[in-house]
């Protein structure tokens, strides 16, 4: 069967052909923080979105698996830093496959905390601190809903994107051609 056989509503869906898909997605890439002192941990992440204007909501998932989830389970509170496009040597170092330990993922950035006492990032395009409003576990991952306690709005710039398996910036979507995306 080719990727293009695929039909809408198919049970068994070819997993290449759906990681295919959602690697067409871009996303903006922000980094999802919790904990206190020692005890930080963090994810880069693509999968936030907002969900509620009044009151203000945000929603995020993560893998149960990662540390950021059972941590946000624990502590009721997180981050959200939404990376600018020269800040992609940070979200390597808190990407899932990143073998920097915790809490070392933190160290080289500065750090401060707003209302809920959550790690968020100096010089980040915008940081968002987050009570725990509700978490839904869904199989592999945690449907995380926020509520926005705080924001502290950084400098203007070009955000950091994630599309295709690699970071990019707006610029560079001018000029990659398609074809070369895979």
């Amino acid at each position: 069967m080719n990727v293009g056989d695929e039909i809408f509503g198919n049970p068994k869906v070819n997993p290449e052909a759906f990681t295919q898909a959602i690697r067409r997605l871009a996303g903006g890439v922000s980094i999802v923080t919790v904990g206190f002192g020692a005890d930080r941990t963090g994810l880069a992440v693509k999968s936030v979105t907002t969900l509620d204007n009044d009151p203000r909501r945000i929603l995020l998932t993560i893998e149960r698996s990662h540390s950021v989830s059972n941590s946000i389970a624990d502590y009721r509170c997180f981050g959200v830093n939404i990376l600018s496009a020269d800040q992609h040597g940070l979200a390597d170092r808190f990407a899932e496959r990143s073998t920097i330990a915790e809490p070392a993922r933190f160290f080289g950035a500065r750090w401060k905390s707003l209302v809920t006492g959550a790690p968020l990032l100096e010089g980040a395009l915008a940081a968002i601190d987050c009570t725990v409003e509700e978490v839904i576990e869904r199989q592999s991952h945690a449907i995380v809903i926020g509520r926005i306690e705080a924001v502290d709005l950084g400098r203007w710039s070009d955000p950091l994107l994630y599309w295709s398996g690699v970071y990019r910036t707006i610029r560079d979507l001018e000029t990659v051609p398609f074809s070369a995306v895979g």
